[in-house]
């Protein structure tokens, strides 16, 4: 299936992602703990030294240089060069009938480590990860040996070298291993797969395949769908190839197909959002008029005899969801407004007048904000046609001036406070947006 909305994560998002995992990895690779040492070594023909290595401390770890490579069609690998850390603990130490105890301080240098994830998607359609092969390599351990019996410490500190890298090692990669499955797996399930708008819509955003990684890019597809809360049914057109463009110098990308906007009208149109109410309290005080039958007087004579000075309202509704279109110009949409008058009685109930037919260019601004996806529509001439009437024929014409005030000072103002208010853009926790750039293509 075609996404409807994707996001592309470049190169230097994932550099971003990748230090911000080194900072999480250092404080746990920090808190590690090592069992205590101890063994036999062996010196030349005068017997063995046993030692014993205890209270080990980790004092820090450094992972300086890192770097993170999408693998096509397998997933990401990290590999962390140059780290080193630094341990001290007390020793213990028998050969022949020499006892002697003290402290020691043990640097490890040049650590490689690589680490290798997997991408996937469950059922729900979030993201998952997983790591498929850690491995660690320790070229550099020296240990120095509090105390004065230098020839003593030599009869072991090979040993005792070789011990603890390897112990080391092991280690490292398993503290990777539990804290990645922890700390990166609880992470990727903040993804929200769907988003909650208001009571009466929602957005999909569960992945319609795992996530793509490509040199320098790792491409997330999404379902990018508007639905009802209500009563859930299939889109009536499918999602077109939607292709990124070639510029990969920000570190994400988001991109929206016509398809995420149209189910949105299809969803909101389905949901009898789409239907307005224009009474005369909502008439701006410095029109100049009152929405009453007095009003159309001079150019619907019938309709002052039927309802004389009777206060009025429109009832403006949708007859089918508008569909936009996405250009490298802008968004626009031609919507159709049937535009129903009525006259109020003075028991409240509602006499029907006549029926309008409104058709109206309209261009959207769309912008981001705090994670939400902001528009507003601005509107060309209204062009009228009349469908039906209770009161007679009439030049339709003649309401051109009145129609354009009613919907661009009542309707135009409700639309874009609803649209000001956005939708959620797909963010695992934590993340904030800077420097927005919007575009658009065909």
């Amino acid at each position: 299936t075609n996404p409807g909305f994707t996001v592309r994560i470049t190169q230097a998002g994932l550099d971003y992602a990748c230090q911000q995992a080194m900072s999480m990895l250092e404080k746990e690779l920090a808190k590690l703990k090592l069992p205590d040492i101890s063994g036999d070594s062996r010196a030349g023909r005068v017997g063995k030294v046993h030692y014993e290595l205890s209270r080990l401390s980790l004092r820090d770890f450094h992972l300086p240089y890192s770097r993170i490579t999408p693998i096509s069609n397998v997933g990401l690998q990290i590999s962390i060069s140059n780290a080193f850390t630094e341990l001290g603990g007390d020793w213990r130490v028998k050969f022949l009938f020499v006892r002697d105890h003290g402290s020691f301080n043990l640097k490890v240098e040049n650590i490689y480590i690589k680490v290798s994830l997997m991408l996937g998607s469950d059922a729900s359609g979030k993201p998952t990860v997983s790591i498929s092969d850690c491995r660690t390599r320790i070229s550099n351990v020296r240990v120095v040996f509090s105390g004065k019996l230098g020839w003593l410490y030599n009869l072991f500190h090979k040993a005792i070298e070789s011990r603890f890298r390897k112990t080391l090692e092991d280690k490292v990669c398993d503290i990777v291993e539990k804290s990645g499955h922890r700390e990166l797996q609880e992470y990727v399930r903040t993804f929200p797969v769907t988003a909650r708008i208001d009571t009466k819509t929602g957005i999909d955003y569960s992945l319609v395949a795992p996530p793509r990684a490509i040199t320098q890019f790792l491409d997330v597809d999404l379902k990018g769908e508007f639905y009802s809360l209500a009563h859930r049914s299939t889109v009536p057109f499918s999602p077109v190839p939607l292709a990124f463009p070639s510029d990969h110098e920000r570190m994400v990308y988001f991109g929206a197909s016509n398809y995420f906007f149209n189910t949105a009208c299809i969803a909101y149109h389905k949901a009898g959002e789409l239907v307005f109410e224009i009474t005369e309290d909502m008439v701006p005080k410095d029109a100049g008029f009152k929405l009453e039958t007095s009003i159309f007087s001079g150019f619907i004579p019938q309709l002052e005899q039927m309802y004389p000075n009777m206060p009025m309202k429109f009832r403006l509704s949708a007859p089918t969801a508008p569909l936009l279109t996405i250009a490298p110009g802008g968004i626009s949409l031609i919507p159709t407004v049937d535009a129903q008058a009525y006259a109020i009685l003075p028991n409240s109930s509602l006499a029907p007048l006549f029926l309008l037919s409104l058709v109206r260019n309209v261009s959207a601004v769309i912008n981001v904000k705090s994670g939400h996806i902001v528009g507003s529509l601005d509107v060309g001439r209204i062009r009228l046609s009349l469908k039906n009437s209770a009161v007679g024929t009439f030049q339709v014409r003649t309401l051109q001036s009145l129609m354009n005030i009613l919907t661009s000072n009542t309707l135009l103002p409700r639309l874009n406070a609803r649209l000001g208010e956005g939708f959620p853009l797909p963010l695992p926790e934590g993340i904030q947006l800077s420097k927005i750039l919007v575009k658009f293509y065909q």
